[in-house]
């Protein structure tokens, strides 16, 4: 096996995974997205490589959900995964990007598969189609690669279903080799790598619509017109059951909370619910009759799923263990991996919210703890004063996004709750985009480009000066020291800084949350999925 022939010749440093990861990494393409590749071209190759693993009958056979959308993919196959296991379902999950480790993209049972799995089926895998590709056909891509390679676990592991992400668009996406999935979703819609998929509703529904197959049932979420209506006419020309999907009445849930936070995710979770009852139904699980009831109650291992569903890096929200086992609460990071307009206002309501959330669980806790010391702090004088809360913005994004979009809804939508930025804080992620694996992480390099992070701050202080008046209202409700001591920065202005490096970003919070004891840090961390794998890799160090 090229397992063993590689190990030997490689340093004895490596282990046997990040020699995997090394061969991984190999796939990546040097090129941009978009490029002159020809999509449906490079879809059609697909075809080869699954009959050079011997996986067409094995996908044929498969019980998938298949699930394409701007935003909301990944929690509605996380819910969808998570229901169908409280029922008793043996599944496999599929999902992209991953935040710390390639194997959170393969869950079996809702957890990611163990190392030594991964690298059996990874070789399996690798070993046949090195031997198989050439000139003609090369070996896949790196997406590619890791949906064959998906296919190929949840065969062999025998799952009962199959939930599977798309990874970009829908029509020419490597997980759209499936001929027969049970049941389709479509999240919602958005305005996201139109360099790909088109600049309008139209043409980037028209792409995740490519999903659709004849006769196959499929749902969808409440949509804007024009996609809707792009949706409704691909799904008419193939016969394809569509329906709308209501987001999901949180009295359903006998006063439990949805496992992801955000309002958004009563959508995501309605359709999840739809996907689990039809895949039931299909494969002879549940009745017509107990359907119709679906909407008004929900079945106990539904309620289960949906509460206890985990994924990370979506509304997820860290204590800084560093900080908070001298100073508890004092440092906590928000995450989420929001990266397109519309996810960043949903992002923004759900941080506002949090926040509040968070201050009045602390006042609670003061008003039941005599010692309260997570509330109140002692001055030198002896004197007490109650702890506020300061919110920062830690950003970054691709720079083939526009911030322009980007960070005014998230601006605004804070403001309009009444939260208002102490700082904004703008630095390169660690991740470098040719290499997976912590092994692969670059040092911290002095002379790092740091000129799309400027831009960043550039559009931000533009927004801060033409919001001024409304800043100036918001100030006063912001606790946070007048002045922060910025000399770690490489660029400071007034409403925000940059930072050459997400360690030293880290170093300087907890820094100034040991200078400023009377106040609490709340910062909101997102822009970037892997901006947010980064941060949880230091921050859980």
């Amino acid at each position: 096996m090229a397992q063993g022939d590689n190990g030997s010749s490689k340093s004895s440093s490596v282990t046997p995974y990040e020699e995997a990861l090394d061969a991984l990494s190999s796939l990546i393409t040097k090129r941009t997205r978009v490029g002159d590749v020809n999509m449906e071209e490079r879809f059609n190759v697909l075809y080869k490589y699954l009959k050079m693993l011997d996986l067409e009958e094995a996908i044929s056979n498969m019980k998938i959900i298949h699930v394409a959308g701007t935003k909301g993919k990944g929690s509605t196959c996380t819910f969808t995964e998570s229901i169908l296991r409280n029922c008793g379902f043996r599944t496999g999950l599929f999902t992209s990007p991953h935040l710390i480790d390639i194997r959170e993209r393969f869950r079996l049972d809702g957890v990611e598969i163990s190392e030594e799995k991964f690298l059996v089926y990874f070789w399996w895998c690798y070993d046949r189609l090195k031997e198989n590709t050439d000139d003609n056909v090369p070996m896949p891509t790196f997406f590619h690669f890791l949906a064959l390679l998906a296919f190929k676990i949840f065969a062999a592991e025998q799952v009962d279903v199959s939930i599977m992400e798309v990874g970009l668009g829908g029509k020419y996406d490597a997980t759209n080799v499936v001929p027969t999935p049970i049941v389709c979703g479509i999240t919602s819609l958005g305005y996201d790598h139109m360099e790909i998929l088109g600049n309008t509703l139209g043409e980037i529904a028209g792409e995740k619509a490519g999903i659709f197959k004849h006769r196959i049932p499929a749902f969808t979420v409440p949509q804007p017109d024009e996609a809707m209506h792009v949706l409704r006419e691909k799904a008419s020309q193939l016969n394809v059951p569509l329906q709308v999907v209501t987001p999901l009445d949180a009295k359903l849930l006998n006063g439990s909370r949805l496992a992801l936070g955000g309002e958004h995710q009563y959508i995501n979770a309605g359709l999840a619910i739809a996907l689990c009852s039809t895949w039931l139904k299909m494969n002879g699980h549940l009745e017509d009759s107990y359907l119709k009831h679906i909407q008004h109650t929900l079945p106990e291992k539904f309620i289960k799923g949906l509460t206890t569903a985990s994924l990370q890096g979506r509304a997820q929200i860290v204590p800084d263990q560093f900080i908070n086992d001298e100073i508890p609460n004092e440092l906590v990071f928000f995450l989420d991996g929001a990266h397109s307009p519309e996810s960043m206002e949903a992002c923004a309501r759900w941080f506002s919210l949090a926040i509040k959330d968070q201050d009045q669980i602390l006042f609670h806790q003061k008003l039941d703890n005599s010692n309260f010391s997570n509330q109140v702090v002692k001055m030198r004088n002896g004197e007490t004063v109650q702890k506020k809360s300061t919110q920062i913005l830690l950003f970054n994004c691709m720079s083939e996004r526009n911030p322009q979009l980007l960070l005014p809804h998230l601006m605004k939508t804070c403001a309009d709750h009444g939260v208002y930025f102490k700082k904004a804080l703008f630095v390169p992620g660690l991740s470098v985009y040719h290499k997976v694996g912590s092994h692969a992480l670059p040092a911290t390099d002095s002379d790092v480009d740091l000129s799309w992070q400027l831009t960043l701050q550039r559009v931000w202080e533009n927004l801060m000066q033409g919001n001024k008046v409304t800043w100036l209202e918001g100030k006063s409700n912001n606790s946070a020291p007048e002045e922060l001591n910025m000399e770690m920065s490489a660029s400071n202005c007034e409403h925000s800084a940059v930072f050459s490096s997400l360690p030293l970003v880290l170093k300087w919070l907890r820094d100034t949350v040991q200078q400023n004891q009377s106040t609490r840090f709340q910062v909101l961390v997102t822009g970037s999925i892997h901006l947010i794998g980064d941060m949880l890799k230091l921050v859980k160090k």
